[in-house]
């Protein structure tokens, strides 16, 4: 597993996976991937946020074609930072739209399609004994706030910002009782009852650690912070067999890659409410 905040809070790991094959996928694509790569391994990067949805995807992508990947998940501004410092990767799926774009004007990315977006909600213990209904309870008197200002982007200062956006900042932090630098942290906190109500990203909600352990509350999405929401996947100079670096990133956009995405806990591009994020956003390749 990888995530903001790392394997217990490691801003900067890597996480590098071999690809098995993966039985009982053998789900029909529309189109049956090219075959004659001139490799049998293809070097995938993406952040970490990633990794709960891309491992499984790489494993399918290896019974389809018997490529391996060799994938690695990391803090994506890190990421970003050594490849337009040199570093080389083949396909790179990274969040935030500008990286995206750095990328492109460097000439180190090929080209970008739209992944999948993030979305933000409340968790509560199961129960939700403080009754949280709506984002403004947090600044309600008694309740009991945690979050991770410090923590990696964008668990730390999106929150913040999301928070100042719907005009409640200063109430919010005056009820907090722990204010960390780690998210999964937090979830253990709010799990545990120590806290009653936190901000984190729905995606987190499906950890398998924390996964049905506490109460879900949407707010509106109008509260949401642009900048993080965006994941792009794009063909880097450096791949050796541009094909297949490409079959990889129309793979992870097609129907089937898309779905182990949703279930991750991300909005897919492709489906009516990512489109209508593309379209806001204007996630293209230029």
């Amino acid at each position: 597993m990888a995530s903001e905040g790392g394997s217990h809070c490691r801003r900067n790991f890597l996480k590098t996976v071999a690809g098995t094959a993966l039985a009982g996928l053998a789900m029909p694509l529309g189109q049956a991937l090219g075959a004659g790569y001139s490799q049998n391994i293809l070097q995938v990067w993406s952040c970490g946020g990633l990794a709960e949805a891309m491992i499984p995807v790489n494993e399918l992508f290896k019974s389809r074609t018997g490529v391996s990947v060799s994938y690695t998940g990391a803090f994506a501004a890190a990421l970003g930072k050594s490849l337009l410092g040199g570093a080389t990767t083949e396909v790179f799926a990274g969040r935030g739209l500008a990286l995206a774009k750095s990328l492109r004007q460097s000439g180190k990315m090929v080209n970008f399609k739209p992944l999948c977006f993030t979305s933000y909600v409340m968790v509560t213990p199961k129960g939700n004994p403080a009754g949280i209904k709506d984002i403004g309870d947090m600044a309600r008197p008694g309740v009991r706030v945690v979050l991770a200002p410090e923590a990696s982007p964008p668990g730390g200062e999106a929150v913040l910002n999301l928070l100042k956006k719907a005009g409640i900042h200063e109430a919010v932090m005056k009820n907090c009782v722990s204010l960390g630098s780690c998210v999964q942290r937090t979830m253990d906190e709010v799990i545990s009852g120590q806290g009653d109500v936190s901000i984190v990203e729905l995606r987190v909600t499906r950890i398998p650690r924390f996964s049905g352990l506490t109460e879900v509350v949407d707010f509106p999405e109008a509260l949401f912070p642009p900048p993080p929401l965006t994941f792009t996947a794009g063909v880097m100079k450096e791949a050796k067999d541009p094909r297949l670096a490409q079959d990889y990133v129309e793979f992870l956009t097609s129907p089937e890659g898309q779905a182990f995405l949703e279930k991750a806990g991300f909005i897919p591009a492709d489906s009516d409410k990512g489109r209508g994020l593309v379209e806001k956003l204007g996630v293209k390749d230029a």
